[in-house]
C-alpha cells in the first residue's frame, strides 16, 4: 500500500531496528534491519540502533560485536550512539507505577500450568489479595470494547483481537525482569520513535503495545511488519530453530537474497558492491504488498 503524507513525513521520521543480544544476526534478523533501514532512508530519516537486553538470562557473551559488525558489512549504518533498553530501567518503574495507581495491573500467582489457552491468567487472580511478598508477576487487565484496531503500512487494516489473546498479559515478570511488551511500548512510543519496521511475528504483539501505550499516554508511532523468513520445516527462521549466522564476506549475495524476500526491485547487474546495491535499493523502496 502507498505510504500517505502524514506516515512518511520525512523532517520527523525515526526508525530503529531493535535486536536482542542473544547471538549473532542471521538471514532473518537482516531482512528486518534491512527493510526499516530502507524505509528510514528512502523517506530522509534517521535510523537508529537499539539492544534489546533486559533479559539478562539469556544473553550471549559477544552478541552484540557480532551484531554491530554484520550490520557495518551490509552497509546497515545507524545514526548516532546504540541504544540499550537497559538504560531505561526508571522509565519502566515510572510507567507501571502510573498503571497501578489507575488500577489496570494486578498480581497473578499463574505459572504456565495454570494459565488459559491464550496465555492468560487462569485463576482470576485480579480477585485475590496477593500480598506483596507472595513471588508473582505483574499482569496489566485489557478492556476489550476499547482496544482499537490499526493500520499497518504493510499489510492493512489489523482488527483488535478482542475474542482471543487480549484479556491480560504480562508486563513485569515473576523473576522481577521487564516483559518486552512493556518495553516496547514505552520505547518505540514518540517522540522516541515515529515509525516501526518490524517482522510480521510481532504483528500480535502490537495489539498488547499499542493498549499499553493508550493507557500510559503515549502517541503510538506507524507501523508495518513485512513477511518474516522461514526454515525449511516452514518456521520462522530464528536463533532458537538454529538459524546459522550470517556470512559477513558475502553481503552482497545476503542483500539480494532479503530484497527478492522482500519484494523489492532486483539491484541492476552494474551493483556490485554494498553502497551502491543499497542506494538502488533505497531509491525504489516501496511498501506495497
Amino acid at each position: 500500500m502507498n505510504d500517505s503524507p502524514a506516515d512518511t513525513d520525512s523532517n520527523a521520521y525515526r526508525g530503529r531496528f531493535a535486536p536482542s543480544p542473544t547471538g549473532p544476526l542471521h538471514a532473518g534478523s537482516l531482512v528486518a534491519a534491512l527493510a526499516s533501514f530502507l524505509d528510514a532512508r528512502h523517506h530522509h530519516g534517521q535510523w537508529h540502533l537499539r539492544i534489546d537486553d533486559i533479559d539478562p538470562p539469556r544473553a550471549v557473551a559477544g552478541s552484540i560485536d557480532a551484531i554491530t559488525e554484520a550490520l557495518v558489512a551490509h552497509g546497515l549504518v545507524w545514526d548516532g550512539p546504540i541504544l540499550y533498553q537497559s538504560h531505561s530501567s526508571s522509565n519502566y518503574d515510572h510507567a507501571l507505577d502510573r498503571l497501578i495507581s489507575s488500577g489496570w495491573l494486578f498480581r497473578c500467582l499463574c505459572t504456565r500450568a495454570t494459565l488459559d489457552a491464550n496465555g492468560c491468567c487462569g485463576q482470576h487472580c485480579q480477585n485475590q489479595d496477593i500480598s506483596l511478598a507472595t513471588p508473582h508477576s505483574l499482569r496489566v487487565k485489557v478492556a476489550p470494547e476499547r482496544l482499537a484496531g490499526f493500520n499497518d503500512r504493510f499489510f492493512g487494516g489489523q482488527a483488535a483481537p478482542a475474542e482471543t489473546a487480549l484479556k491480560d498479559f504480562i508486563v513485569k515478570r515473576r523473576d522481577g525482569l521487564y516483559a518486552y511488551q512493556l518495553a516496547a511500548a514505552i520505547d518505540d512510543a514518540k517522540p522516541h520513535f515515529t515509525h516501526i519496521v518490524r517482522g510480521a511475528d510481532l504483528l500480535e504483539s502490537t495489539h498488547r503495545q499499542r493498549w499499553l501505550q493508550q493507557l500510559l499516554g503515549l502517541e503510538q508511532p506507524a507501523y508495518a511488519h513485512v513477511a518474516v523468513l522461514l526454515d525449511p520445516a516452514g518456521k520462522k527462521l530464528s536463533k532458537q530453530n538454529g538459524a546459522p549466522p550470517l556470512d559477513k564476506h558475502q553481503p552482497e549475495q545476503n542483500l539480494r537474497q532479503c530484497l527478492q524476500h522482500l519484494a523489492q526491485p532486483a539491484p541492476p547487474s552494474s551493483a556490485r558492491r554494498v553502497p551502491e546495491m543499497l542506494d538502488h535499493a533505497t531509491e525504489h523502496w516501496s511498501m506495497r504488498r
